[in-house]
């Protein structure tokens, strides 16, 4: 038994020094086995306590076994003092155990500790790994940020790129707008309220009053009363429906001065569409009025008289013809001629001619009513158009005869030239009409006709015009039979009138219709034109001319000497009214191949008067291809001056009737020199027909004209008497 504790406690004592000798290395392992040396210890204990009892037993037994107690006590004593020796080693044991459990404890509680530092460094760990994908989250946001932020500048650079472009543009528009605004032409800028905030310098000059005196005020500063309230309601109304306006007005200067102005104005309005302010610009129209009125003067009046020319007479008839169609009153026209008016010019000479028609046209206008029209059609031709007469025609004939007395006595007062008295005596022709009968052209022509009856009658009288006349008609029917027989069989002949620059260099020619008649020889063409236009006669001959000119241009095209000359052909009235005039001319310039651009095709102003859009487009039709169009006699009819910028011209023929006195009339100089510029300001070439002299053609070339026509050159030839002309020169 004692061997058995001996061995217990042996293994306890070498279990023992193992856990001393490894409590570091194997502390987890120590502290199990720790636990287990202490079950075994309480298990000697119990072993202890049960030896203890067996101990007693055993000293019965030792008792009991004298003969045994002294081998035993040897035995015993040694068993006793391995037993003490035991227990002090066991009580070492114990001790060691102590500090053993208390360094186990002191580990534990480190561990526990270093285990608290791994959950709370984990905890730490996991709470940076959160940062840490906090901070990628926002390393990414902040990364897209700032790659929204870097296109976001990239577009703020492009902008601020366009913006800066604007910019320069703005500065240059401003710049243009600053130019602009100190322009010829006057400015103001106002408020929504027509406060004047700002004005240019022509605006002071138009107008007289300083930047300090408008500034603060209302354009109303300017206004010369002469527009009433309706005519600024009506511009008002039109700048707030259309935001502008734009017109003719009368203004007043500072200095008290009514002047004409062109006025522009605009509203100029925000984003929203409200106004904000007004700008208007004004041009002092003064000299343009009376340039304009010079102008119209031209075109309606006659300037040595101041009476209205032919084209106003034929408006002015065509709108009596309509009134009396409408109030069945009958109207009268009547014809006046001078009698032996080439007498005066010839002994008195062209001035003293012109001071009696001056005087004639004075006499005429204070023996008419108010509504009558007195106009001088030409030479010493006047026209008297009476309306508002009887609605019966006896009646009406009877006022007329009345007003033709009163004129008869007028003039056949004497007129004083100077010191010089001069007796003058008129031929009428009357004719009266009611409604549209009769044409303005007719009429005319019934008036004429009756004119010339008075001369036959013996002058200084008045006649009407009567079924009696027709003799007269018969005579000229008889002339249309001869010119059907013209056409027939070919009498016609093309001269040729050279037309030259101011060197004398030939440009080209007029070809000019003649009649060669079997019987009464050569006749000239106004003495046959004028009733084949009355006739459709006027047709058939201008197709004629225009062939043989075109036929002539080809032979032309094959001689270096003549290909670039240009040959003019006159176009009549009826014969560019056809339907189908565009067509024939094409078709003639194709059917001869000849360059169209040396083909000048002339009309006449009086062809202006009526269907002026569909001779625009006519005319239009035939530029394109290279026809040159000039218009003939200028000056001398009534064509509209607002068309004529309209027209497709190369070329304004200056009327001989202009340039036959250039040396002596005045007058005549003036119209030649307007005729002149305006033609330069529309870009238009001029060309002056009649000219005989070398004072002439010297005049013409000092005022700006350079080409010529005329006898001073050469009269009207046959095509092979031109040809040499060519050559010679």
């Amino acid at each position: 038994m004692m061997l058995k504790v001996i061995r217990i406690l042996n293994t306890f004592k070498l279990s023992g020094n193992k856990e001393l000798l490894f409590p570091n290395q194997v502390k987890d392992k120590s502290a199990i086995e720790l636990v287990m040396a202490n079950k075994e210890l309480l298990f000697q204990e119990e072993e202890k306590e049960e030896r203890a009892a067996e101990l007693v037993i055993a000293n019965k037994e030792l008792i009991f076994q004298n003969e045994e107690k002294e081998k035993r006590a040897a035995e015993l004593v040694i068993a006793n003092k391995e037993l003490i020796f035991q227990n002090e080693e066991k009580e070492k044991r114990a001790a060691e155990l102590v500090i053993a459990t208390k360094n186990l404890l002191f580990q534990n509680d480190e561990k526990e500790k270093r285990a608290a530092e791994l959950i709370t460094a984990t905890k730490e760990l996991l709470f940076q790994n959160d940062e840490k994908e906090k901070r990628a989250t926002e390393l990414i946001t902040a990364t897209k940020e700032l790659l929204f932020q870097n296109e976001e500048k990239e577009k703020r650079t492009a902008e601020l790129v366009i913006a800066n472009k604007e910019l320069v543009i703005a500065n240059k528009k401003l710049s243009i707008a600053a130019i602009i605004f100190e322009s010829q032409e006057g400015m103001i800028v106002t408020d929504a309220n027509t406060v004047i905030l700002r004005v240019n310098n022509a605006f002071t000059k138009i107008t007289g009053y300083s930047r300090e005196e408008v500034i603060g005020q209302t354009p109303k500063l300017l206004s010369s009363g002469r527009q009433d309230k309706m005519f600024y309601e009506k511009m008002w109304d039109s700048i707030n429906t259309t935001g502008a306006w734009d017109g003719e007005i009368s203004n007043r200067r500072k200095n008290g001065e009514v002047y004409p102005e062109h006025l522009t104005i605009t509203a100029v309005k925000d984003a929203n569409g409200i106004v904000t302010n007004y700008v208007a610009t004004l041009t002092d129209i003064t000299m343009k009025k009376k340039a304009s009125d010079k102008i119209m003067s031209l075109a309606f009046y006659d300037p040595l008289t101041a009476l209205p020319n032919r084209r106003l007479l034929i408006d002015r008839l065509g709108l009596a013809l309509a009134a009396s169609a409408r109030s069945l009153q009958c109207g009268a026209l009547l014809f006046l001629d001078l009698d032996h008016f080439k007498t005066i010019n010839d002994t008195l000479g062209h001035g003293a001619g012109d001071l009696l028609l001056q005087q004639v046209a004075s006499r005429l206008t204070e023996v008419l009513r108010e509504g009558d029209t007195v106009a001088r059609i030409g030479g010493d031709e006047f026209i008297v158009l009476l309306v508002g007469l009887s609605d019966q025609g006896i009646e009406a004939a009877a006022q007329t005869k009345d007003v033709a007395k009163k004129i008869i006595f007028a003039l056949n007062q004497p007129y004083q030239f100077g010191e010089n008295e001069h007796l003058s005596t008129p031929s009428i022709g009357a004719t009266v009409f009611l409604g549209h009968k009769l044409t303005t052209e007719e009429l005319l022509k019934q008036a004429d006709i009756a004119m010339y009856q008075a001369k036959d009658a013996g002058r200084n009288t008045l006649r009407f015009f009567d079924p009696a006349m027709q003799e007269a008609i018969t005579v000229r029917a008889n002339i249309e039979n001869e010119l059907r027989k013209a056409i027939k069989y070919h009498q016609f002949q093309l001269y040729y009138q050279i037309q030259v620059d101011h060197a004398g260099r030939a440009l080209g020619a007029e070809a000019l219709i003649r009649w060669q008649h079997p019987e009464r020889g050569q006749i000239p063409p106004f003495d046959f034109i004028p009733l084949a236009e009355q006739t459709e006669l006027i047709l058939p001959i201008g197709q004629w001319v225009l062939d043989t000119a075109c036929a002539q241009l080809k032979t032309w095209q094959q001689n270096p000497l003549t290909q670039d000359l240009v040959l003019a052909v006159n176009i009549s009235a009826k014969q560019f009214h056809q339907e189908d005039f565009v067509k024939q001319v094409k078709a003639t310039v194709q059917r001869h191949e000849i360059n169209p651009t040396r083909l000048k095709l002339e009309l006449t102003e009086s062809m202006l008067v009526k269907n002026i859009n569909d001779i625009i487009s006519k005319m239009n039709v035939l530029s394109k291809i290279g026809i040159y169009f000039s218009l003939d006699d200028f000056g001398t009819g009534y064509s509209s001056l607002q068309y004529l910028k309209k027209l497709p011209l190369n070329q304004l023929k200056i009327d001989q009737s202009f340039v036959r006195d250039l040396a002596t009339d005045a007058n005549d100089r003036a119209i030649v020199r307007t005729i002149i510029t305006m033609a330069k300001n529309l870009d238009i070439n001029v060309i002056a027909e009649g000219v005989e002299t070398k004072e002439q053609r010297q005049y013409l070339f000092d005022n700006g004209c350079t080409h010529y026509q005329g006898y001073l050159f050469s009269k009207p030839v046959p095509v092979d008497m031109f040809e040499a002309l060519l050559k010679k020169d």
